[in-house]
């Protein structure tokens, strides 16, 4: 009797997913020659965003297509299932997958068995009972969400230009993001940035008519770069007349007016949710065990708590951080973070080739290396081992480590050749709002539809 190769399956394309399976292609070349391994990853999309990017893809200083990484290309020796793992059967060593085939015809989810599983669906936006925010919230996780509020913020310029109205006008012109972390300062920056450079090509809007409020529920922003460095950057953006409020928290935006806990309120078309993230919601089926903000609870070693070949890391996961000093409360977890998820990813792969050769497994631990954030062009913070770096030296750290950290030497190139020429000629701020309706024209043309409206 022929035996099975053994079957490891990575459900999830993200951060974790992606860096696992390049491990696992690398340390289990052999195996992957003679059969005695297959590796199959699992996810929705057939690409891994690089979410770091999203701000500078957002202003239109990076393409679209240089953010994202595509598996099938970059997975060159893995399957890859197009699909959504609803459901894990860890007794039975079984996930059910949700295909697009299986969406179009109403047909029954595949089942999937493995011999080892990396359960790593990421997180979704944490988004809180705020009336109004479902209805006119813009997110900031994808890469969809970033050119979508690029073409948002440009079509606000335009209709800012075109109206007599001042209500209308100073609505168009006001931008409220809330989330005092990366993803917030970074997006709230790189758009302000893109906004004033876009003001020289409308004849009648000046660059201080557009007002830019950050809203942050604690005391600080960028926690992660440090204090000191927190509070440069703070000065940093209410020196570019950015409106940062802290200790505040939006209240509501019902009608388009956000009103917030300090009782101000401000009409405006734009408002960005970036407040925190949680894990994907899936993970309540997937019969593993959850901690209270439900993520997937792991040793140290990134196996999953009381079940056997099931691995998880990154968002999803609930990891013990060894390097933290023991208060003796409970044990300190890793943040959400896309160093964490990296480094994790790697161990994750070192730990599935040695369990399937019968080697011993290792602890993840690691060496903080720092954090770094861009403020905008040539603008950045970071704190590299015990340095604090700011101004346009923080800037090309935040570059360079981020282009180190992209896979593959193709997508480096690339990059780079972008941010070379982007430092040659000027920013394009053409607002390519109908790509989010491509067939908005052809069914006005087919009687079938209308043409849609500024949003």
């Amino acid at each position: 009797m022929t035996k099975q190769p053994a079957h490891i399956v990575v459900a999830g394309g993200g951060h974790v997913g992606l860096f696992t399976a390049l491990r696992l292609q690398r340390r289990l070349r052999r195996e992957l020659r003679r059969g005695d391994v297959r590796i199959t990853v699992i996810s929705p999309d057939p690409y891994m965003t690089y979410q770091p990017f999203l701000p500078e893809a957002a202003a239109g200083s990076l393409s679209p297509r240089h953010v994202v990484v595509p598996l099938r290309r970059v997975l060159s020796r893995c399957r890859f299932l197009p699909g959504e793992v609803t459901a894990v059967d860890s007794g039975r060593h079984t996930v059910l997958v949700r295909t697009p085939a299986d969406q179009e015809t109403g047909g029954e989810p595949l089942r999937v068995d493995y011999d080892e599983l990396v359960l790593a669906p990421g997180s979704i936006s944490r988004a809180l009972p705020v009336p109004g925010l479902a209805e006119h919230g813009i997110g900031f996780k994808t890469i969809e969400e970033a050119i979508g509020l690029r073409n948002h913020v440009l079509e606000q310029l335009d209709i800012a230009s075109s109206t007599r109205d001042s209500a209308v006008r100073d609505a168009a012109l006001t931008f409220v993001f809330v989330g005092g972390g990366y993803a917030g300062v970074e997006a709230l920056a790189e758009l302000e940035d893109m906004g004033r450079y876009a003001c020289r090509y409308y004849h009648n809007i000046r660059p201080e008519e557009q007002k830019w409020i950050l809203v942050e529920a604690t005391d600080r922003i960028l926690p992660e770069v440090g204090e000191q460095m927190g509070t440069y950057a703070l000065r940093e953006l209410r020196g570019r007349n950015i409106d940062v409020r802290l200790g505040t928290r939006l209240e509501s935006c019902d009608d388009r007016v956000a009103t917030l806990s300090d009782g101000s309120r401000h009409p405006t078309r734009t408002l960005v949710w970036t407040a925190g993230v949680k894990a994907h919601p899936v993970l309540a089926s997937c019969d593993v065990p959850l901690d209270d903000r439900g993520r997937v609870r792991c040793r140290p070693d990134l196996r999953v708590e009381d079940r056997e070949r099931l691995w998880s890391a990154g968002d999803a996961a609930a990891v013990p951080d060894l390097t933290r000093e023991d208060t003796g409360g409970p044990p300190a977890l890793c943040a959400p973070t896309a160093q964490h998820a990296t480094r994790q990813a790697r161990r994750l792969a070192d730990n599935i080739a040695a369990a399937l050769r019968g080697g011993p497994l290792t602890d993840y631990r690691h060496r903080d290396l720092g954090s770094v954030a861009s403020l905008g062009l040539h603008k950045g913070v970071a704190r590299v081992r015990r340095r604090r770096v700011k101004g346009l030296a923080a800037w090309l750290i935040h570059r360079a480590y981020h282009l180190g950290r992209v896979p593959t030497t193709h997508r480096k190139a690339r990059i780079l050749a972008e941010w070379a020429l982007a430092g040659l000629f000027r920013r394009e701020i053409v607002s390519l709002g109908s790509l989010e309706h491509p067939r908005a024209e052809f069914e006005l043309a087919a009687g079938t539809g209308r043409h849609p409206e500024g949003t």
